[in-house]
C-alpha cells in the first residue's frame, strides 16, 4: 500500500487559508500581507473626484439642455405678447429683447442664471383698448406687475420640471442606471433652487433706473416721448396714406393728361414691391393698392424682415389676407427661417435656385440672396457670390427656354444678380437699393429696380429726413406677356402724407413708335474664369 505524505493530505485546507488572505488583502488594500501586493496591482483603487465631476457634468448639461427645451413660457404682459426664458449665464442679470428695435439690458441679479424676455409683438387690441379708454393707463403698472409676477412663478415651475428632466434623462442615458439618474436630477434641482435664492439676495430693483441699450433702442431716451401720442398718430398716418392711395387712384383714373395707354380688363396687373424691412404701415398700402389697382399678383423682391428672426413671423401674416397670390424671394435681411414660415401660407410662392412657376398667366423665375446679413455688414467676396446666384439663375432660365417654357419675369434681390440675367429674359425685377429706376441692358433685359415700399423700414429713424415709400404697379399683354406700361407710385415717408403716382411706357410702346418689341437678345454664357484673391 503506498504512503501519502502528512503536507499533501493538508493541501486543500492550505489552499483555502491562501484563499481568506486574498480576500482579506482585496477588503484592506493598505495590508502589508506578503501575498496582498501581486492581488492589489490587478485591484484598481476607487477614484472618488473623477466620478464626482463626471456627474456634475451630466448634471450641468442635462439642466442646461432641458432649459433649452422646455425652460420657456409664453406671457401676456400689458399690451404684449411676450417669451420669459432662463439661460445658464456667468454674470446673471435680466435681458429684453424688442425685435427689430433691439434690447435692453438690466443688472437686476448675480447668479449663473439670467432671465430673458422678447417682446413677440404688440397685441393690436389691447393696445387699441388703452388709446380708446385713457383712464386705464393709471392701473397699466398694476396690471404690468401682476403680469409679470404670474409669468415668473409660471416660468420657476416650468425651468424646475425641465431641468430636473433634463438632467434625470441625460443620466439615465449616461450611467443607465435609475438611482444615478434620480441623483442627478435631485442635483440639478438643487442647483437652481439655489440659483433662484442668490438672484433673489441680489435682486437689484434700481437696476430699471439704468438700462444698456443696444440696437436702434440706443437712441430710445431721445426717441421714445410719449407712448400714447405714438400709437395714435401712427395709426393715423397708416389711415390716411391707405386713403390718399384710395384718393389719388380714383384722381388717375379719370385724369386726361397721362401718357396715351389704356389698360384693358384683361391686362395683366402685377405690384411690385419690395424692402418693407418690418414697416407695419405697408401691409395697409398694399392691400389698398391690390383693390384700387385690381391687382392679379404680387410681387416682393425681398428684405421683407429686418433681422428675419423667428420672432419677426407674425408681421408676415397679413399676406395671407390680400386675396392675390404673392410672389418672393428671400433677401439678405431675409432668414431661411423666414422662408419657411411664407411657404407654408396657401397663396404665397416662394422662388428660389431659379425654381420657376406659372402665377396669374405668367411665368416667374427667382432666386434667393445668397448672403443673409441683417447687421448690414459687406463681408468679404460679397460682389461674387450675388454674381454667381445670377449666374445660376441665368442657367436656369436658359433651361426654361430650351424647355419650351420660357419665363416672362425674373426676380432676384440685389441688382448685381439681377444683371447677370442680361438676355436671358424681358424683364428682371430686383430691390436692395431703396430707390427706384429702370435700365435696358446690353442684350436687351429690362432691369427694374424698385425702391422701399416700407419707406426704409425702422432706418427712417436714422435719416434726417424720411424715406418715401414706393412700389409700381406693372401692367402686361395677356397674349404676349409683354410688359405694356408702368406706374410708378411715391408717398410720403414717416409722418408725411403727401402721393405721387407717374405713368410710363417703354420705347416701343410710346405713341409714334412703330417698330414692335424685340425679344431681348441670346447672351451666350462665357466660360468661367479663375477666382480672384
Amino acid at each position: 500500500m503506498a504512503r501519502v505524505p502528512a503536507a499533501d493530505l493538508n493541501r486543500p485546507s492550505r489552499i483555502r487559508g491562501v484563499r481568506h488572505r486574498i480576500r482579506r488583502a482585496v477588503r484592506a488594500p493598505g495590508s502589508s500581507a506578503p501575498d496582498s501586493p501581486a492581488v492589489l496591482s490587478l485591484t484598481p483603487e476607487p477614484r472618488p473626484w473623477p466620478r464626482a465631476l463626471g456627474l456634475v457634468a451630466v448634471v450641468v448639461a442635462g439642466a442646461w439642455l432641458g432649459l433649452l427645451i422646455a425652460g420657456a413660457t409664453r406671457v401676456p404682459v400689458g399690451p404684449m405678447n411676450t417669451t420669459m426664458a432662463l439661460r445658464p449665464s456667468l454674470t446673471g442679470g435680466t435681458r429684453i429683447n424688442v425685435s427689430p428695435l433691439g434690447s435692453l439690458e438690466l443688472r437686476s441679479h448675480i447668479a449663473p442664471v439670467s432671465l430673458d424676455v422678447n417682446v413677440d409683438r404688440l397685441d393690436p387690441e389691447r393696445s387699441q383698448s388703452l388709446v380708446d379708454h385713457p383712464e386705464r393707463l393709471s392701473g397699466l403698472q398694476d396690471e404690468v406687475v401682476h403680469d409679470v409676477e404670474h409669468g415668473t412663478l409660471d416660468l420657476a415651475l416650468r425651468s424646475c420640471a425641465a431641468v430636473v428632466f433634463g438632467a434625470t434623462a441625460l443620466g439615465l442615458a449616461v450611467y443607465r442606471r435609475p438611482r444615478r439618474a434620480l441623483a442627478a436630477g435631485g442635483l440639478a434641482l438643487t442647483l437652481l433652487t439655489a440659483s433662484g435664492a442668490t438672484a433673489y439676495a441680489t435682486w437689484n430693483p434700481e437696476s430699471v433706473l439704468e438700462p444698456r441699450f443696444s440696437g436702434l433702442l440706443s437712441s430710445a431716451p431721445s426717441l421714445v416721448g410719449d407712448a400714447r401720442s405714438i400709437v395714435t398718430e401712427f395709426d393715423v398716418y397708416q389711415r390716411e396714406l391707405a386713403r390718399l392711395v384710395t384718393n389719388v387712384t380714383k384722381l388717375y383714373d379719370v385724369t386726361s393728361t397721362l401718357p396715351a395707354y389704356q389698360p384693358d380688363p384683361t391686362t395683366i396687373r402685377v405690384l411690385h414691391v419690395s424692402d418693407i424691412h418690418l414697416n407695419p404701415a405697408s401691409w395697409k398700402i398694399i392691400d389698398s393698392l391690390v383693390r384700387q389697382y385690381k391687382v392679379d399678383v404680387v410681387v416682393d423682391s425681398g428684405d421683407t424682415m429686418d433681422h428675419g428672426t423667428a420672432a419677426e413671423n407674425g408681421f408676415l401674416d397679413p399676406v395671407a389676407d390680400l386675396g392675390v397670390p404673392y410672389v418672393w424671394v428671400r433677401g439678405n435681411h431675409d432668414s431661411h427661417t423666414t422662408q419657411r414660415y411664407l411657404e407654408r401660407m396657401k397663396n404665397v410662392h416662394v422662388l428660389d435656385d431659379g425654381r420657376a412657376e406659372t402665377v396669374a398667366g405668367l411665368r416667374f423665375a427667382g432666386i434667393g440672396d445668397p448672403q443673409f446679413t441683417p447687421d448690414r455688414s459687406s463681408p468679404v467676396g460679397e460682389q461674387a457670390s450675388e454674381e454667381l446666384a445670377g449666374a445660376r439663375l441665368a442657367s436656369a432660365l436658359r433651361d426654361q427656354r430650351a424647355a419650351g417654357t420660357p419665363v416672362d419675369v425674373a426676380i432676384a434681390h440685389e441688382p448685381s444678380a439681377a444683371r447677370e440675367t442680361d438676355g436671358t429674359v424681358p424683364l428682371v425685377l430686383c430691390g436692395h437699393l431703396h430707390h427706384e429706376g429702370t435700365q435696358i441692358l446690353e442684350y436687351g433685359t429690362r432691369l427694374r429696380m424698385e425702391g422701399s415700399t416700407g419707406g426704409s423700414g425702422l432706418r427712417a429713424l436714422e435719416r434726417e429726413y424720411p424715406a418715401p415709400i414706393e412700389a409700381s404697379i406693372l401692367y402686361f399683354d395677356r397674349d404676349n406677356r409683354r410688359l405694356q406700361a408702368w406706374d410708378e407710385i411715391r408717398l410720403g415717408g414717416l409722418g408725411l402724407t403727401t402721393a405721387e403716382v407717374s405713368r410710363h411706357l417703354p420705347k416701343e410702346n410710346q405713341p409714334g413708335a412703330t417698330q414692335p418689341a424685340s425679344p431681348p437678345a441670346t447672351r451666350t454664357p462665357a466660360s468661367p474664369s479663375p477666382a480672384g484673391p
